[in-house]
């Protein structure tokens, strides 16, 4: 009898586009034919360099994000994705996404994706306002994205994620509740909400940053009401707030981010891309630092405190040896008496209260 392989994520960067949104502080940048092509052939031999690490595990899932990934022409990532079931036992079930942003997929693409058993698709709509696409400095329009999302549709993609940004320049809650509405309406199996934030090294933050020009930006208030917005007018469609800012139809809970808030063993492979293999970290490029026990634990509370469900008390002791209680009891019964975190069924989750501070209370949990 063999031995059982054990599930593992992989993660492929692809570090281009067309341009580089205002807000964006990814890695990624414009590119010329040629250096996608070089990256393409390079990431394929990055990719079949894993394959002794390969013979220990399954692969559940597979994301390939950006960067625009859907800036690569149909041979290239057929070639990435010929390198990745050379090396990797691939599950039959596995999900599949690729990122693609409108202005940038072809019926030809979509096709190329089929065939490589790519399953979903994460779309970055942001907004359905394109004075507020403008000034993200997207590349579409909003009936840009209308045209990708209906012809995904007719190329049988069943699973599709839209990306949507809230607290963006002049925007008011009205128009986030616009945003939302339009989207939910076009049923796709996954809506992520987030807000936008303020990142060092972007030109947002040389226009934003540091308290200027506030005025053009949602106030504090605003933004909470928008949160609390996107939670009310998502549920009212029958999507299920599974994380903080992720929204599924039943049954469509993105598993590979799912794996990621669950310490699932995951490879990142291409230029800035980040692994979590056999308790070990690393970017790519970079040595792999094991982690302490203490510094698992944190990373067991503060991801998994982002799903709605929380964390596992019983998984908790299974995987760590000790009780949730005597490692975080004095934690827990403090953000339990300020009505931040609560117990259920077995879990420790934030309330909705906790939620509104979230980042304050995962910072209770480093030891």
């Amino acid at each position: 009898m063999g031995i059982k392989k054990k599930e593992l994520e992989l993660y492929i960067h692809i570090p281009f586009c067309v341009k580089k949104c205002l807000y964006c502080d990814f890695l990624s940048a414009p590119s010329s034919e040629e250096e996608r092509q070089e990256y393409v052939t390079s990431l394929c031999r990055q990719v079949r360099s894993y394959c002794g690490l390969a013979k220990a595990y399954h692969v559940v899932s597979i994301f390939v994000g950006g960067g625009t990934p859907s800036i690569l022409e149909e041979d290239q990532i057929l070639a990435v994705f010929e390198a990745v079931r050379d090396t990797f036992l691939v599950d039959g079930d596995a999900e599949i996404t690729i990122e693609a942003n409108p202005g940038t997929v072809t019926e030809e693409k979509l096709r190329a994706y089929r065939q490589a058993g790519i399953n979903r698709l994460s779309i970055g709509l942001q907004s359905s306002e394109n004075e507020e696409l403008r000034k993200l400095g997207r590349i579409h329009t909003y009936e840009d994205f209308l045209g990708t999302f209906r012809l995904a549709r007719r190329m049988g993609f069943g699973n599709i994620n839209v990306d949507l940004m809230s607290a963006i320049p002049g925007q008011r809650l009205a128009g986030w509740e616009e945003t939302l509405r339009k989207t939910a309406e076009l049923r796709p199996e996954h809506i992520s909400a987030y807000s936008l934030i303020i990142e060092e090294g972007t030109w947002f933050y040389e226009k934003y940053g540091e308290g200027r020009h506030a005025e053009e930006l949602p106030g504090e208030e605003e933004e909470r009401q928008m949160y609390r917005k996107t939670l009310e007018v998502l549920k009212e469609y029958g999507y299920h707030r599974y994380e903080i800012s992720n929204y599924a139809l039943p049954g469509y809970a993105c598993r590979h981010n799912l794996g990621y808030w669950n310490r699932t063993e995951y490879l990142g492979i291409g230029t800035g891309a980040s692994s979590l293999v056999d308790n070990r970290r690393w970017n790519f490029g970079e040595a792999p630092v094991e982690l302490s026990v203490q510094e698992q634990m944190e990373e067991c509370m503060f991801l998994g405190l982002r799903k709605m469900e929380g964390v596992s008390k019983a998984r908790f002791q299974e995987t760590f040896g000790r009780r949730m209680e005597d490692v975080y009891g004095r934690v827990l019964k403090k953000m339990v008496g300020m009505g931040l975190m609560e117990e259920i069924g077995g879990f420790v989750r934030l309330t909705e209260r906790g939620i509104d501070v979230s980042n304050g209370v995962m910072c209770e949990f480093l030891l």
